[in-house]
């Protein structure tokens, strides 16, 4: 099994069905009802194989097939050469959770971050022992300002506190991408288990993919909280201006999520779990 971190066009199917199935297996298994998909389980979801990037098995969280926009998480087996699939109107993002990915001249090892701008008609990738990844291939926005590609990760960042604000301790994020343009972001989040979070919201969709630790969380639906863990390899996607997290959030040890904001919003502490009207 590949080491884990510690700290061309995809055949899609009928990936756009994916957001209420994963909204109804988050029911089947325990997990509380929420409207979107939330305390998904990557384990749970059945293997699919993609056409536009062969011997690949893939955990497909969400995405349109009809601009084969995606979300996944890839399992490359060993010896496996290719590229990244990008297309001149697609964008692709890549997170390295085990193993170790050759993009192009670089190597990327767990932790491993890189952002390919659309135009880029596809980069080389392979690896030699296995490597799982997580791969979002976007929808370009036309505000977007990053048109060179981005390599970086866990080994080239930094950690810093999410705020200034009391009620942020314990919070730290290690940004990956910012476009100033489209205001879409991604970074890490590590959340201390001395961390205590009050009711929030975004006002943009963020997705949300655990990848270590275990972590509890809530989403604040028809005014109550349903609460429910998150093991590694849990994933959310979040609409805009959704009310979570709350006094029952916690960290059991070390977590670390990645995290994509999916356009231009800010992040708002409210008073309470209410019911909107």
């Amino acid at each position: 099994m590949p080491e884990r971190i510690s700290t061309g066009r995809a055949s899609l199917g009928t990936v756009s069905m994916f957001a209420a199935a994963l909204v109804i297996m988050a029911c089947a298994t325990g997990a509380p009802k929420v409207p979107y998909p939330a305390f998904i389980q990557s384990e749970e979801l059945e293997d699919e194989f993609l056409g536009g990037l062969p011997g690949v098995r893939a955990k497909t969280f969400g995405g349109d097939h009809r601009s084969l926009r995606m979300s996944s998480r890839l399992l490359l087996p060993a010896e496996w050469d290719f590229s990244t699939g990008a297309t001149p109107d697609k964008s692709v993002e890549i997170f390295v959770l085990a193993g170790v990915l050759e993009l192009g001249g670089m190597t990327l090892s767990p932790g491993g971050y890189a952002y390919i701008p659309s135009g880029s008609m596809g980069i080389s990738m392979r690896t030699k022992s296995g490597a799982e990844i997580l791969y979002f291939l976007n929808d370009v926005d036309e505000r977007a300002v990053i048109r060179m590609p981005l390599i970086g990760g866990v080994e080239s960042g930094r950690w810093r506190a999410l705020s200034g604000d009391a009620e942020d301790f314990g919070l730290s994020v290690m940004e990956l991408r910012s476009d100033p343009g489209s205001g879409e972001k991604t970074w890490l989040l590590k959340i201390d288990p001395s961390a205590e979070q009050q009711w929030q919201s975004y006002s943009a969709e963020v997705e949300g993919y655990l990848v270590s630790g275990n972590y509890r969380h809530s989403e604040c639906v028809s005014g109550k909280p349903a609460t429910a863990v998150y093991r590694p390899g849990g994933y959310f996607l979040r609409p805009a201006d959704a009310v979570n997290a709350g006094p029952d959030a916690k960290s059991t040890g070390e977590s670390i999520w990645f995290l994509r904001v999916l356009g231009n919003g800010e992040r708002k502490i409210v008073g309470a779990c209410v019911a909107q009207p």
